[in-house]
């Protein structure tokens, strides 16, 4: 309600800041905490929002907490630092030991050349007097080192190293480092800055070293012992830090959620108006109907918290905006809801489609997915989520693949009881079928007439008893010869009816958001046309397919023998052209009922003058709406009559909003015509579109005919003993792939084309 005011200049902001200023602390404490591998206890609590003094005492707390880790931190990056350096002291100590010895062999042979000379020679030469510098470098570093001390010094320096075995651990990082230790002999006090400098650019840490061994012994006498002093301060130091975080870990979740939750109302506070005092907040919102009195008693509750003495007010208004859409879900509809509104939400009052969505989705998806083992299988996965869902989500997991299938449990549920449902209808588990009431079928073979054929080619009119199976399809398809041919007529049929169903009841909901808004010129202008032309067209074909099932049969004779049956899509194709069907035959009919080809170019006709009863009905109408209004309009203007004392209302083309907008002729045609293009095509592609029912099916049914036959069956073949061990082995791999691939990937492939269909 103030978005002239400046962000920084609102009422609330210094208390925005000061709840970022503790949600920086808390995120260096989590940090902290993460780093020493402490676990945070998570307890699922949702703790309430904190009043404003309150907030005092958490700001206080966090900057206790801070302060003193901060200066943990501070003394044990210092302490280690020292016992770096002492380490480090130490290790010089013991490997220049052997540098030394070799200096004074090399100073002994020098000793006893001067000897050999005459004294008269010698007169005029200095004795050598060698200088050095020992120190530590990092072990990736020293053959530059050494190349660059070469250069430098033009090979005037001795260099001697040895390797330091164990890593060191760097004070400031914490990470564990290779070093080197290294003494440079020299001679003059030019070489030795020279030498310094150099240290001192590739960061060596350089030490003082006594000449003498007695000195070097007490030296490292005197390291050691304060090496295990600082061992003793080092880990009193780490138990108190451990003791600081661990008391920390147990309440930073919950101070996370406080901080969040106060910083929100903070910000939305912001968000409000002052009245002229300053000091009352004025707030706009929405608020479900159903919900105002929960919303009363929120607000009598915060005050007797609060101990305010003036109530907040609640008052009702009236606006004319379009107030937003809410879908009160549970954790049942919610993951169906989700799906309906990743597509659009509906606009405010007009029917959800989602509680219908509860039902169609998993039924849709069964029908490509119709297999009672794999419906088992997906089943009990959900069933264990849904049984184990509190234990499971108080986890808080942060797999996103995890959280997808956890929200959508429910929707998995129902897709696997629904697929066990198909299973059954198709008689498919795992690519065989159960003959459970016995087949209604024969076969007129003798038995090594029957071991002679591998396949059997299953004809209807001499195998069939006349009493169909009870139930789902009859097993004995599973091993004809022609099974693929039976189930992609079967299929292919079951999946333009459902098509059809399922549209004609998307385009059904359309009618109750026009009684509901009083939208009559829709129902007339859009609705009955787009009826009449999906059931004329596509309706009827779904009719000849029921009437082809019914009337025709391989134990008939004449003209509804099975070989009469004409085609449903040539006949369909030739009542769009209007076209004559041919004869098949002498005792054929070219029609499956009489009067048939009259009734088809009575419906093609219908069909058709529907389109343009669709396009241009509604234009034409609003216009002659919008004129009558202009000039009732010009005659109050006439009579210097107000217009709000008479009530004029029209319905433009947005649906009966009111006529105050300009009305566009040229755009409403433009709309009208974008609709009805998309209508009449959309019913022909989606009709077409639904046939992914039957392919899919198929290619689940084929896809698991095969894992079985190329993999189960090699195990089930075997005549002898190692068949017993080889079927564990074969068994392992058909169940990895029967679960990746028929229920996983199938299973994805399925949903996605049941989520196409519902969009």
């Amino acid at each position: 309600l103030n978005p002239n005011v400046n962000a920084f200049q609102r009422k609330f902001v210094n208390e925005v800041r000061r709840c970022d200023e503790m949600e920086r602390k808390l995120r260096f404490l989590e940090k902290e905490i993460k780093k020493a591998e402490i676990p945070m206890l998570d307890t699922g609590d949702n703790p309430e929002a904190p009043a404003p003094r309150e907030m005092i005492d958490l700001e206080a707390s966090f900057e206790k907490l801070e302060k003193e880790l901060r200066e943990v931190n501070d003394n044990a990056e210092t302490l280690k630092k020292n016992y770096l350096d002492l380490t480090e002291l130490k290790h010089i100590l013991r490997k220049t030991q052997t540098f030394f010895d070799e200096r004074e062999t090399l100073l002994e042979t020098e000793s006893m050349s001067r000897a050999l000379i005459p004294e008269d020679q010698l007169a005029g030469r200095p004795g050598v007097h060698l200088g050095f510098v020992a120190g530590v470098i990092l072990r990736e570093r020293m053959p530059a080192f050494e190349r660059m001390l070469w250069r430098a010094c033009r090979g005037n320096v001795f260099l001697r190293q040895a390797e330091i075995e164990t890593p060191l651990e760097d004070p400031v990082t914490g990470d564990y480092v290779y070093k080197t230790v290294f003494i440079i002999f020299f001679q003059g006090d030019q070489l030795k800055s020279r030498v310094k400098k150099i240290c001192e650019g590739f960061r060596a840490s350089l030490y003082p070293c006594p000449e003498t061994p007695a000195d070097r012994r007490e030296m490292a006498i005197g390291v050691m012992t304060r090496i295990e002093d600082l061992n003793t301060v080092l880990s009193q130091t780490q138990d108190h830090r451990q003791r600081v975080l661990v008391a920390a870990a147990k309440n930073i979740k919950s101070w996370f959620i406080k901080v969040r939750k106060i910083k929100a109302i903070y910000h939305t506070l912001n968000m409000f108006n002052l009245d002229l005092t300053q000091k009352c907040l004025i707030a706009e919102c929405w608020i479900p109907v159903a919900d105002l009195e929960t919303i009363h008693l929120a607000l009598r509750r915060g005050t007797e918290r609060s101990g305010s003495s003036l109530p907040p007010i609640l008052n009702r208004m009236d606006v004319k905006k379009v107030p937003p859409t809410y879908n009160r879900t549970n954790k049942f509809t919610n993951g169906f809801q989700n799906l309906v509104d990743s597509y659009g939400v509906a606009t405010y009052r007009e029917v959800n489609p989602a509680p219908f969505t509860i039902i169609t989705f998993p039924f849709l998806f069964a029908v490509m997915f119709g297999d009672l083992g794999h419906g088992v299988l997906m089943t009990i996965f959900a069933a264990w989520m849904v049984i184990r869902e509190r234990v499971l989500a108080a986890k808080k997991i942060e797999s996103e693949i995890w959280n997808i299938f956890f929200g959508g449990r429910y929707i998995i549920l129902l897709m696997g009881l629904f697929s066990m449902y198909t299973g059954l209808i198709y008689n498919d588990t795992f690519s065989k079928s159960i003959n459970i009431f016995g087949s209604s079928f024969y076969v007129n073979l003798s038995v090594p007439e029957i071991m002679a054929e591998k396949e059997h080619m299953l004809d209807p009119k001499n195998s069939y008893t006349g009493t169909p199976y009870p139930f789902g399809l009859d097993p004995v398809w599973m091993i004809s010869d022609n099974k693929i041919t039976f189930f992609n007529a079967y299929k292919m049929k079951i999946s333009i009816i459902i098509g059809v169903i399922h549209m004609l009841f998307g385009v059904i909901l359309g009618l109750w958001n026009h009684s509901y808004f009083k939208r009559a010129m829709n129902i007339y202008c859009e609705f009955i046309p787009q009826i009449i032309f999906l059931v004329f067209l596509f309706g009827y074909l779904c009719l000849m397919v029921f009437h082809k099932w019914v009337s025709y049969s391989a134990q008939f004779t004449g003209r509804f023998s099975e070989a009469c049956a004409p085609s449903i899509l040539i006949t369909f194709i030739n009542m769009v052209l209007m076209k004559s069907a041919e004869t098949t035959g002498n005792e054929c009919e070219s029609m499956m009922f009489a009067g048939q080809e009259g009734i088809q170019k009575f419906l093609v006709i219908i069909a058709l003058l529907c389109v343009p009863w669709m396009l241009l009905a509604k234009p034409f109408l609003l216009r002659s709406q919008n004129k009558k209004r202009v000039a009732l309009l010009t005659n109050l203007d006439h009579n210097g009559i107000d217009h709000e004392d008479h009530e004029i209302s029209s319905e433009t083309h947005g649906g009966g909003h009111g006529g105050a907008e300009e009305f566009d002729f040229t755009e409403v045609m433009i709309h009208q015509g974008i609709h009805t293009i998309e209508y009449v095509l959309g019913s022909v592609s989606h009709t077409a579109s639904y046939l992914r029912l039957w392919a899919l099916s198929l290619a689940h049914a084929q896809l698991s005919e095969v894992l079985w036959s190329m993999v189960m069956r090699i195990g089930l073949s075997a005549t002898d003993w190692t068949g017993g061990i080889m079927l564990w082995v074969i068994f392992t791999a058909w169940a990895a792939l029967t679960v990746s691939i028929l229920v996983v990937m199938e299973g994805l492939s399925a949903f996605l084309h049941t989520l196409r269909l519902h969009w």
